[in-house]
């Protein structure tokens, strides 16, 4: 019985891992070096990648930043409540039990041209749905939870005692928490990037609904794969996600490494 588990398990992974990347692979080089050369060289292409790239970048920098204060605070501050943290904790999951469409639809709704904040905005000249702003809140959104969620649990298990310590002999909270606090933190920080960035990379929803997707302007790669199966263009659409995968092949042995690292510190 075991050894049929042992099978069947096997066997979903090939099916829903190993075959798709095989199927990505062969269909990006159906037309040769020349066919993925050109899918990827695209003007759309080029943008798309561009744009994906820099939404990584500010994503994972506000996330890192916001996300491991918000882990400190809901760990560490006595002036919260308890029932205002465990507000703060509804909301940090929020990302978790609504879909990311959904998500993005409220940006629209409250950011959008037609709504009162987003047309101030487009007053003053900065419009935010439709442009790079609304597509980095909506990554945010999906993102949020997920440096907040690997930095508390250890920020929970060192305690606060050393912090406390320091604290007395005088040190500013500051030298505290990169002389105490970090060494301590520093790979879940690491293993929450990696998570961020990777999700970054594969977000689609939310990103499809404020962008507007339109070419060479609001388009990530994630939605330039769907519009190219959509226009039939399936070589294209192969090359891109060939990319996509390939990142997120080496993302994974990185969140290996972070994790064998944590588990070690």
């Amino acid at each position: 019985m075991k050894k049929l588990w042992i099978t069947l398990t096997y066997l979903v992974f090939i099916l829903l891992l190993v075959v798709p990347i095989v199927k990505i692979f062969t269909g990006a080089w159906q037309e040769g070096w020349s066919g993925f050369i050109e899918a990827l060289s695209r003007k759309q292409s080029l943008h798309a990648l561009m744009m994906t790239g820099m939404i990584v970048v500010i994503v994972t920098a506000i996330n890192t930043i916001f996300g491991v204060m918000l882990a400190l605070y809901l760990v560490r501050a006595t002036w919260l409540g308890r029932r205002l943290k465990q507000l703060l904790n509804s909301v940090v999951d929020l990302p978790f039990a609504v879909s990311p469409v959904i998500g993005g639809l409220m940006i629209v709704l409250m950011l959008g041209p037609s709504s009162i904040m987003g047309a101030f905005f487009e007053d003053i000249g900065f419009k935010v749905v439709y442009a790079l702003p609304g597509m980095v809140l909506a990554t945010l959104f999906v993102t949020f939870p997920l440096m907040v969620r690997e930095v508390m649990p250890l920020l929970q298990e060192i305690g606060s005692q050393q912090e406390e310590a320091a604290s007395t002999l005088g040190a500013y909270s500051w030298y505290t928490f990169w002389h105490v606090t970090w060494p301590s933190i520093r790979w879940g920080v690491i293993y929450g990037i990696v998570l961020t960035v990777a999700r970054s990379l594969g977000e689609f929803g939310a990103v499809l609904v404020v962008s507007g997707n339109i070419m060479n302007k609001t388009q990530t790669a994630t939605t330039l794969v769907y519009q190219d199966v959509e226009n039939f263009n399936v070589t294209a659409a192969n090359g891109v996600a060939l990319v996509l995968a390939a990142f997120s092949v080496g993302l994974l042995l990185i969140m290996e490494w972070a994790k064998k690292r944590k588990e070690v510190h």
